[in-house]
């Protein structure tokens, strides 16, 4: 999925609220935004969204000399879900159908991301759920994607934000006996999950975790270290969380499950749903 024009703004504010992560000082935010603003001015609009913000992120990255702006942010998110996890169990637990349900609150963490402006509190996460919860979702597409996990022999499950992984911990929990295995970004690019954040998740303990060698806020698979790109082709099934994840995988021949919230009207538009909506979209099946 390539940029649009109305990708630009949202790249702008971006790169300035990284900016103010990082520093204080009103010459030194204002040397980076013009260097992300240079950058930008000579963009292929041939890129995916995630690779021009890799671009950016970057940028602010070395010239700021902060190795990951978010990192605070990143820990907020994870103790605030880690809080809430109990409770979410405890209704996957009472719910008739508890994967369905886990499913459904895999996709509301997905609201945690950094990428969208403020941090997140607890009730943005409780509307979310909320949302997620009661939101119609095709029986039809729940019931192939569960049924995709039962044949599958490998599962390959793509994460994408920190504190959002704890959801994703509830779901996995609930696929018990399947071969999986959880990707996480290969170096800190904005609030995305990196090994430490699956750990604290305690993803660790229950499955397979690796990084995919790249620091950019989707899976551009020829920036991804060779390890990687290995299991992607070998495995059965994907299951990649996230907007980056769907703009750089989305045209992708593999049987993958994108779990989201289509947060801009870009994807929106592309997916074939109203912005904000939680979505499951299947690709390649």
């Amino acid at each position: 999925m390539k940029i649009g024009l109305e990708c630009i703004p949202c790249f702008v504010r971006q790169a300035y609220e990284a900016v103010r992560f990082v520093t204080d000082d009103q010459k030194s935010r204002e040397r980076i935004v013009k260097q992300v603003l240079f950058r930008m001015a000579n963009e292929s609009f041939d890129k995916t969204p995630p690779s021009v913000g890799g671009d950016i992120h970057r940028i602010v990255r070395c010239l700021s000399g902060e190795r990951d702006p978010y990192l605070e942010i990143k820990k907020d998110s994870n103790e605030l879900a880690m809080r809430l996890m109990p409770s979410f169990k405890a209704h996957i637990r009472s719910s008739p159908d508890p994967f369905e349900t886990a499913l459904r609150l895999a996709i509301a963490g997905n609201v945690i991301d950094s990428a969208q402006g403020d941090r997140i509190s607890e009730q943005v996460i409780q509307d979310a759920v909320s949302q997620s919860l009661d939101q119609s979702i095709s029986k039809d597409i729940i019931n192939e994607l569960r049924e995709q996990i039962g044949k599958a022999t490998h599962i390959l499950y793509l994460g994408d934000n920190a504190g959002e992984i704890v959801f994703d911990r509830l779901l996995i929990e609930e696929l018990d006996g399947c071969h999986i295995t959880f990707a996480v970004r290969g170096a800190p690019i904005l609030n995305d999950a990196l090994i430490d954040d699956a750990r604290m998740a305690g993803l660790d303990t229950l499955v397979e975790v690796v990084d995919n060698g790249s620091d950019v806020p989707g899976t551009i698979l020829e920036e991804c270290s060779d390890d990687f790109r290995r299991s992607f082709m070998d495995t059965d099934l994907v299951i990649a969380k996230g907007q980056g994840n769907y703009e750089t995988l989305g045209e992708e021949q593999k049987k993958i499950f994108f779990l989201l919230q289509a947060k801009c009207p870009v994807i929106a538009r592309d997916i074939g749903c109203e912005q904000g909506d939680m979505a499951i979209v299947k690709k390649g099946c």
